[in-house]
């Protein structure tokens, strides 16, 4: 089995490439800029400027039958991105792919970036390649990251729950999928072991932090005036308050059991991946 990486230089894909190495696999990887490697000698470095860049995806996925699939940057063309990458793969010769999706990825969720996830599997089902579909729910990291500097966690997602899950844990699920054809055909929904408000979210944040941490919950309104600020396009700020929506309607609330269920161990808590990660929670206070 040959397996190609693409996001190699990102929180998953490069946790991926390091739990693949650590089993005395491999694997090629595609990156824009191989410098960023933690140890570029290690692995098989195929250089590709973007999934937009047919021939050089062709080029860099040439020999590999199992491909990791990272979505690409949030972009208004995404979609045809991802579109653009499958077709590459088809054309050479990849076999599998294991593509990272979105909890409740569907034509119409709410979270808008959670479409393109619904819309490049369509892709990826209609090209006739083996696929594994992971879908997580939203990072652990990420709503530590949410939160401001001045302790506030602020957005529009009322008093629903997200079942956040740990790069990790997603990395561990990643590895196994590509390694074994047995989750081929699935979809796999990828949580954390519990589902929290924000409300529950910032309690933790200040017990691990030593610091009050509260969440305040925004008006849609209130939520796009407030971040206008950052001069954003259109696209990516209705990304990010949709994000939150999606929680206020409960759809990231469900949790999974796949994480144990594929690796074997149990995923890891909101508390016990800030405690492993306070650096992450560096920023509250300062």
């Amino acid at each position: 089995m040959s397996i190609v990486v693409t996001g190699a230089t990102g929180a998953v894909g490069s946790r991926v490439v390091a739990n693949l190495l650590a089993g005395g696999v491999t694997p090629a990887v595609v990156v824009r800029d191989p410098s960023r490697l933690a140890d570029p000698a290690a692995v098989d470095v195929r250089i590709a400027p973007g999934y937009a860049d047919p021939i050089a995806m062709t080029a860099a996925l040439a020999g590999c039958d199992t491909l990791f699939l990272v979505s690409g940057r949030e972009s208004a063309v995404r979609v045809s991105e991802h579109v653009s990458a499958v077709a590459a793969a088809v054309e050479a010769g990849v076999e599998q792919v294991v593509y990272l999706s979105f909890q409740g990825a569907s034509p119409n969720c709410t979270f808008t970036f959670g479409r393109d996830h619904w819309h490049t599997e369509q892709a990826i089902r209609s090209s006739g390649l083996g696929f594994t579909f992971l879908r997580d729910s939203f990072y652990q990291a990420a709503l530590a990251q949410m939160c401001g500097a001045d302790g506030v966690l602020r957005g529009p997602a009322g008093d629903g729950a997200v079942a956040a899950v740990a790069h990790d844990d997603v990395a561990a699920v990643a590895t196994a999928a590509l390694l074994t054809d047995r989750w081929v055909g699935q979809t796999l929904d990828l949580t954390g072991p519990e589902a929290l408000t924000l409300t529950d979210a910032a309690e933790t944040m200040s017990e691990v932090r030593g610091l009050p941490v509260r969440y305040v919950s925004e008006t849609v309104e209130e939520a796009y005036a407030s971040r206008s600020h950052y001069g954003a396009p259109d696209f990516e700020v209705a990304g990010w308050v949709s994000s939150y929506l999606a929680i206020a309607n409960g759809e990231v609330s469900q949790v999974s059991d796949a994480v144990e269920r594929v690796t074997g161990h149990p995923p890891i808590s909101f508390r016990s991946y800030l405690l492993a990660n306070p650096h992450l929670l560096e920023h509250i206070g300062r």
